[in-house]
């Protein structure tokens, strides 16, 4: 395997897993932000996100010498080995673009930190550098920066990224596979070959179908998973299960069983960005693409059902009513409080009057402007105390360990109303709770 030497600007979820993953192939990486204060927490080892195996390799990578820290940039391009007498003779070969898009105006990504990073780096790259898109943007933007940039001997590639939160080492490290699109082999070939250690299958394409690949996974996940929520209350009005339905329609190989649990909705910082990104786009190419358009009303609607699940728990009204919250986080493992579903919950139940504690394995603080009129505490028991119900939003196993026995003394009431279907009903009536799922009878 050929050794790389690649920068990597941006060292959120997806750049800084991106950058140590490639350093533990043997690469020799430089990963570069402009926060200079998370940059000195990653020189000194301290990794800002929950990520499991994530600290173990950016130690590794260190200590091996491969992976390195700067700010900015300039830094990680022009000067990337600043104590490598040998820089001058091996510059940077391949620059990762990991920056965030997030949500703009109307649904659309907003590109303003791509389109930024690439006139900032223009005339630093190399003769014959390789950019690469690896941040989740719309179909047309490698063309786009490679405008931008304006320069005939730099190549652009697409090249998006399948990790999800909490799985993001193991997703790399174990890809189903890796998608490279552009409009010049030679760089298509050069980027996929940093992979070639995986051994997973590889498609070279050009970079408008692999920027769209992306889309149509993240939009077909939203959509399996808003299809499971409606049939999930479908079998609450007909008197099915749906843990038996969804059972009986995994065993489908055309179908199999990811993305078929029920719950409070989908949130993170990828479906919910990229599926109404979807919607602009296709809107702009005058096609109009009424399923995902359906996938979101149904989302939208499903926290709606997850509160009236708990006003009803309450007797009929939630004002002045105290809410214990499991979870607080999009999913379990993760620490990510972006576009969290069980947010989205705990604010319509605020808007009733309701009054919350929260209890989160992966966000034990309040966090300013996220968290704002809900009680973190670092307790279950805290959480459980004089509740009126409460609430599971997040799917941490730890919450099946919980002692239920203790925490029905110390509840008002023994109602618990779980969103996510985690909890052993049997579990919860033997400690002297009801239980009250979704799609179940």
């Amino acid at each position: 395997m050929f050794v790389r030497r690649i920068a990597v600007i941006g060292t959120g979820y997806v750049g800084l897993t991106t950058g140590a993953c490639l350093a533990s192939l043997g690469h020799q990486v430089v990963c570069a932000d402009v926060d200079e204060e998370k940059i000195n927490k990653l020189k000194a080892g301290t990794i800002p996100i929950l990520e499991p195996g994530l600290t173990e390799l950016v130690t590794e990578g260190m200590a091996a010498g491969r992976l390195k820290f700067v700010v900015g940039a300039r830094d990680a391009i022009a000067n990337p080995n600043a104590d490598d007498t040998e820089s001058e003779d091996n510059p940077v070969e391949v620059v990762f673009l990991c920056v965030p898009t997030p949500m703009g105006a109307g649904g659309a990504a907003d590109l303003a930190a791509v389109e930024a990073v690439a006139q900032e780096v223009r005339d630093l790259l190399p003769r014959n550098c390789v950019v690469v898109n690896k941040s989740t943007v719309p179909v047309g933007t490698a063309a786009r920066t490679k405008q931008l940039l304006g320069r005939r001997d730099v190549a652009v590639v697409s090249n998006p990224e399948f990790l999800r939160e909490g799985s993001a080492v193991h997703d790399f490290l174990n890809p189903d596979r890796i998608v490279v699109g552009c409009d010049q082999q030679d760089a298509a070939e050069k980027v996929a070959a940093l992979y070639s250690r995986l051994g997973a299958p590889t498609l070279l394409t050009d970079a408008a179908s692999s920027e769209m690949v992306k889309y149509a996974a993240n939009c077909f996940l939203a959509m399996k998973l808003s299809y499971v929520n409606a049939m999930a209350e479908l079998c609450e009005r007909l008197g099915a299960d749906v843990h038996e339905v969804t059972e009986g329609m995994g065993y489908d190989k055309r179908i199999g069983q990811a993305f078929l649990k029920p719950g409070p909705g989908w949130g993170g910082s990828c479906l919910p960005k990229d599926t109404n990104a979807l919607v602009q786009i296709s809107a702009a190419a005058g096609f109009d693409f009424p399923l995902l358009n359906a996938s979101l009303e149904t989302n939208n609607r499903q926290a709606a059902r997850m509160v009236d699940k708990v006003r009803a728990a309450c007797g009929g009204s939630l004002s002045g009513k105290r809410i214990g919250l499991l979870g607080l986080t999009f999913k379990a493992g993760t620490d990510d409080l972006r576009d969290s579903p069980a947010l989205t919950v705990a604010a319509a139940l605020r808007a009733e009057g309701a009054e919350l504690t929260a209890f989160d394995p992966g966000c034990q603080t309040g966090v300013a402007g996220v968290t704002d009129g809900i009680t973190v505490t670092d307790d279950p028991m805290t959480a459980a105390k004089d509740a009126d119900a409460i609430t599971v939003l997040t799917e941490w196993p730890e919450f099946r360990a919980l002692d239920w026995k203790a925490m029905a003394k110390v509840a008002s009431r023994r109602t618990v109303v779980d969103t996510r279907n985690l909890l052993d009903p049997d579990v919860l009536r033997r400690a002297g709770f009801s239980w009250v799922g979704v799609g179940c009878r």
